[in-house]
């Protein structure tokens, strides 16, 4: 019985599949290093607000300034490296006049990034160099696993069709990034009005929530699982067992959709009240792309009841 995993290459993978995932792990190592780089150069600002003599505030006063550019330094490779794949994903559905899931990517690291390099040559302003590495890094994260999956559906047995899952969830994806920066740009405008120094977070934060990575691989995690399954049970399945894992995995897809879905709805308001930092909401955006991943895998999990036979496992 061979092994295959959810994110197993597919057979006969061809070379630019497998330059393709070499390239987007190398970006992803490289943006996970640069992150934990800067996370540590952050820390000093993150002391600003104690009580401290006026000759240890001064000092700190310098560290956080070395600290900030050093940071930038840090931060440029990770934005135009790392990052290459969303501004060229942008700049493609910009040139087509669409709104693809590139988009608010890119307007989010834009939005956080240039202010931090203001900030940092004005010597004046908060800086968001930890947010944005963090978010490159958990997006790149999310999108070589959605690679992988995408890789392992191309080889899969015929049978399943999953077309109109993709194009629903694609749909769904669309309109979701759409609602999300509109929400941003009004939200945004709202506290700029208001407590303008609040403004910047919010709509970086509610921009980085727009980014719909686990509504894209919602589908992809589920066909490949059902793929694992398939090969496992030696490729060719009786009628009732193809139909039990055809059902399961729509379940599965549309548990990961929707489910993602709902996560993104119930963040999007404490986002938008200012209750969640930006590098707070790339976390939970990778932590709803990983919560898809593992609820796919349960479809492995689920045909794995020995000695049960195949459909009532699945049921």
């Amino acid at each position: 019985m061979p092994r295959v995993s959810l994110f197993s290459p597919p057979p006969g993978m061809s070379g630019g599949m497998r330059r393709a995932r070499r390239h987007m792990l190398a970006r992803t190592g490289l943006a996970w290093l640069g992150m934990m780089q800067i996370m540590m150069l952050a820390f000093p600002g993150y002391l600003r607000g104690g009580v401290r003599s006026a000759e240890s505030q001064a000092s700190l006063e310098q560290a956080i300034v070395l600290m900030n550019w050093i940071s930038l330094a840090l931060c440029v490779p990770v934005v135009l490296y790392c990052a290459w794949p969303v501004w060229r994903g942008a700049w493609h559905d910009l040139a087509r006049l669409r709104v693809g899931m590139d988009v608010p990517v890119a307007l989010g690291i834009l939005a956080a990034f240039i202010p931090s390099v203001l900030a940092t040559w004005a010597d004046a302003g908060e800086v968001y160099f930890d947010s944005v590495s963090m978010f490159v890094a958990f997006l790149l994260t999310a999108r070589y696993l959605e690679t992988c999956a995408r890789q392992a559906v191309s080889g899969q047995p015929g049978g399943f069709d999953g077309v109109p899952l993709l194009r629903s969830a694609d749909r769904l994806a669309f309109w979701f990034v759409l609602v999300q920066i509109l929400l941003a740009c009004l939200v945004g405008l709202y506290w700029l009005r208001t407590t303008p120094e609040h403004a910047m977070t919010v709509t970086v934060a509610l921009l980085v929530m727009s980014c719909p990575c686990a509504m894209s691989m919602s589908v992809p995690t589920a066909l490949s699982a059902r793929r694992a399954v398939q090969l496992r049970e030696g490729g060719v399945l009786d009628p009732a067992d193809a139909q039990a894992l055809d059902r399961a995995t729509a379940r599965i897809a549309r548990q990961n959709l929707y489910g993602s879905l709902v996560w993104h709805l119930l963040m999007t308001p404490l986002a938008a009240l200012g209750w969640v930092q930006p590098w707070l909401a790339a976390l939970t955006m990778l932590a709803s792309s990983l919560a898809v991943a593992a609820n796919a895998w349960r479809l492995t999990r689920m045909a794995t009841c020995e000695p049960m036979p195949l459909a009532q496992s699945l049921a």
